[in-house]
């Protein structure tokens, strides 16, 4: 999964930075609205963290022209504790939580987990597809209930296929979605993290659908 934080303080976007990046996040980070703007029409993230007292655009108007433009990403916005009328309006321009500062780095974890299995349309905190569990809270993932470890990247295709289970990922996609902005992409280790979890879930764990990409099989 990977989320935008967007925050001008440098200690705090350092903050959710190593916070999301150790709870299993890739992280692209953007300190004024310009930016982020750029960055959130040009790559694809899960979630978005967004303060709204942003240089260049402020976060209020460059959530509403998300909207407009038809992104519709879950955004948290961060909030000044005891500014209701922040709050109303950031629900009002388009976002799906907020956050009071300070808050506690577990909240907005929480809140971030609930918010990505609700645009995926998990209901439960824990996802499953056959015999394979999966839980983002722990890191966790079994197969008939035996724990199974993966490395961080095998981790994170597992995760974005479980979360997208209904339909067909394609390769570009993955590659977009597990990587961060500023790494070296390169879409053939795909290829290598699917092999190494259909060795460790069983072969007919992910399925290939040729010329297309990839989805979670019907025998996992």
């Amino acid at each position: 999964m990977r989320v935008l934080v967007v925050e001008d303080e440098p200690s705090l976007s350092r903050q959710l930075e190593t916070a999301l990046g150790e709870a299993g996040y890739v992280v692209d980070c953007a300190n004024d609205g310009e930016k982020a703007d750029f960055m959130g029409q040009t790559e694809g993230y899960d979630a978005i963290v967004l303060d709204l007292g942003l240089p260049k655009i402020d976060g209020l108007t460059l959530l509403r022209r998300w909207r407009d433009q038809g992104l519709s990403v879950p955004v948290v916005v961060l909030t000044a504790r005891g500014a209701w009328h922040e709050k109303v309006q950031g629900i009002d321009g388009g976002a799906d939580d907020y956050v009071s500062k300070p808050f506690r780095m577990e909240e907005l974890l929480a809140r971030l987990r609930a918010l990505i299995r609700r645009s995926g349309g998990q209901a439960r905190p824990e996802m499953r597809c056959g015999g394979i569990s999966l839980d983002p809270r722990s890191a966790r993932v079994t197969k008939d209930g035996a724990p199974i470890k993966l490395t961080g990247h095998e981790f994170l295709v597992l995760s974005y296929l479980m979360h997208q289970r209904e339909r067909v990922v394609s390769q570009s996609e993955l590659t977009e979605h597990i990587y961060a902005q500023n790494y070296d992409r390169d879409s053939n280790t795909v290829e290598v993290f699917i092999a190494r979890l259909r060795r460790k879930l069983g072969a007919g764990a992910i399925e290939t659908v040729r010329g297309l990409g990839y989805r979670m099989g019907d025998a996992a």
